[in-house]
């Protein structure tokens, strides 16, 4: 007998084969049979009307902290994700001294945007190797699997204690210390290595990243012992020396080339985004992974599939007026008394007359970019949108702030400052920073039907008071597969780029298709009814810290090793989920 069959669906079986009509057989969570399948099961889902598709591979993630102590795995798990790979941009938590728990939270906190608080108590620290963390994290039973990098941030800090900042360089003893450690960490499963290369990325103190000016001698002698046990992947982040001018492009993506290249055949994944201070840069990333590619250095490009942004809000971590002196005298206040001081009409016209101080800088995680987009808030709003109940990723240019004080009237700064006061000061307002110089999607079009780059940048379990871009596979298949005239994937390419095309590039080839002997992660998604509420604040973290979720209605059923993990778009309490290893 089988344990689930799924009857009646249409299959979007992960390769890019035209989508059928199905059943699937699952036994002891694997997949057993395909086609016509009439074998009695403990359990039978009738999918008429529904896609059945594998379970989604999210690659950039930021779970290490959290999947060390909650078994939801949200936001995540609510959109169909059934692996996330975690450890990206260079941060994590193993391998680590007990001296340096604080160091590497207060790390963690500044660059994900994640309550330090929370993480010092969530996190318990039963570990020290990097083997160990995985040893640990795979004991705590969750909705999904997770994989893990050996982080470069981490690695340096272990090895080099204090010496460890941005400009500290890595002697040969050190050199030759880390590689040993990479090659541990990619026996005990690490999926590979990553590192973070940008200024935008700081500790809570202000500080750049350790590895953030690792030399070339370092990535490659790192980037080497990967290879050595034959398989994983390398994992950058790099804003490509943006604050220092376009003609450091180049230069730093030769640095990156060859971190791929002594890889020798390895898959280098790049983040690749539309950066409004050099708006033409993308394209120069596209030739230039073209390019390397043609050399034999395997790029791939991950490309977040709507604008990469923030959420403003006055319970979020950051609102246009959180600078003003005004606000900061109410700052410490419930958002209840917030919202009374603000709608009195004395205080409006005070704050609307001041300017905001200074935010970023030492001592401060906010990047630079927050005080240049202050300084020049009417241009800026001609980019802030209402996010409203229904969100909208792609907004027009008459649905912005500025429009909004054009036609009433006022100034942009009074439109801002009105619309954070809806909704009893809960409402949100939507600020794509990244991939929006066109008011559009046009250049995200361009870069998702690229065939070196897959979705990815979604970022589950960071950002928390930021962003909820965990949401980003679930609006992919609604927006690029069904409701976006333009650019529009095949439901095949869609799903293909969600599940099997990660799952290959990552080296998982236990998952990611529906065919026969491969886990059982699959969803069950109502196409027609695929849609996303708008997010929402909650404080369930540990320490009682806050953060964004983000519900999506349309997912009949996902499933994890043959366990059904959510049903009706709600978490069933299974929990199948554990640590992917490569090589084991």
């Amino acid at each position: 007998m089988l344990d689930l069959l799924l009857k009646n669906g249409t299959l979007v079986d992960g390769t890019g084969a035209p989508s059928r009509r199905a059943n699937v057989g699952v036994k002891d969570g694997k997949i057993v049979a395909v086609g016509e399948v009439d074998e009695a099961a403990a359990r039978t889902i009738d999918c008429d009307g529904h896609l059945v598709t594998p379970g989604f591979v999210d690659v950039h993630s930021h779970y290490d902290g959290q999947a060390s102590w909650d078994g939801e795995m949200l936001p995540s798990s609510a959109h169909g994700v059934t692996t996330a790979v975690m450890g990206n941009c260079g941060v994590g938590f193993a391998p680590c001294r007990p001296r340096d728990h604080e160091r590497l939270i207060k790390l963690f906190e500044g660059v994900e945007d994640i309550p330090g608080s929370a993480l010092t108590e969530g996190i318990t620290w039963k570990w020290e190797t990097f083997g160990e963390y995985l040893d640990y994290v795979d004991a705590r039973p969750r909705t999904m699997d997770v994989a893990a990098y050996l982080t470069h941030d981490a690695l340096r800090v272990y090895v080099m204690g204090e010496r460890a900042t941005a400009e500290g360089k890595a002697t040969s003893d050190d050199l030759a210390a880390m590689a040993a450690i990479v090659r541990d960490a990619m026996g005990a499963g690490a999926v590979g290595f990553s590192t973070g290369r940008t200024d935008n990325h700081r500790a809570i103190d202000g500080s750049h990243t350790p590895a953030s000016e690792a030399s070339e001698e370092e990535l490659t002698t790192l980037a080497r012992a990967v290879a050595a046990s034959g398989r994983g992947v390398l994992q950058a982040v790099s804003d490509f020396d943006m604050e220092r001018g376009a003609e450091r492009f180049e230069g730093e993506f030769d640095v990156l080339e060859r971190f791929g290249e002594a890889a020798k055949g390895h898959t280098l994944w790049i983040s690749w985004m539309q950066r409004d201070l050099i708006p033409t840069q993308w394209v120069d990333i596209r030739r230039r992974a073209e390019a390397a590619n043609a050399k034999g250095v395997q790029v791939r490009l991950q490309a977040a599939p709507r604008g990469i942004g923030v959420l403003l809000g006055l319970e979020a971590t950051f609102h246009p007026f959180v600078g003003f002196p005004s606000y900061k005298t109410i700052a410490h206040l419930p958002l209840a008394a917030r919202v009374k001081e603000m709608r009195d009409p004395s205080f409006r016209a005070r704050i609307l007359t001041e300017t905001s101080d200074k935010i970023a800088g030492d001592g401060s995680p906010v990047p630079p970019l927050a005080d240049r987009l202050l300084s020049m808030i009417d241009l800026v709003s001609m980019r802030m949108f209402p996010l409203g109940a229904t969100p909208s990723y792609e907004p027009g240019p008459g649905e912005s702030l500025m429009a909004r004080a054009v036609m009433s009237g006022g100034k942009p700064l009074e439109a801002i400052y009105d619309a954070l006061l809806e909704q009893d000061g809960k409402a949100l307002l939507y600020f794509p920073v990244y991939n929006y110089a066109g008011m559009s999607l046009d250049v995200v079009e361009e870069m998702l039907h690229h065939p070196l780059a897959i979705p990815g940048l979604a970022d589950g379990g960071a950002h928390c008071g930021t962003i909820c871009d965990a949401s980003m596979p679930t609006y992919f298949l609604m927006h690029w597969a069904r409701d976006r005239a333009k650019g529009r994937f095949s439901i095949e390419a869609a799903v293909q780029k969600l599940s099997g095309l990660p799952a290959a590039m990552m080296d998982f080839r236990d998952r990611g298709t529906i065919e026969l002997g491969k886990k059982a992660d699959l969803n069950v998604i109502d196409f027609a009814k695929l849609s996303l509420a708008s997010p929402h604040l909650v404080s369930d973290l540990p320490a009682g810290g806050r953060r964004f979720l983000q519900d999506a209605r349309g997912y009949r059923a996902t499933i994890v090793s043959g366990a059904v993990v959510a049903e009706h778009d709600k978490l069933t309490g299974e929990r199948p989920g554990r640590v992917v290893r490569l090589g084991r």
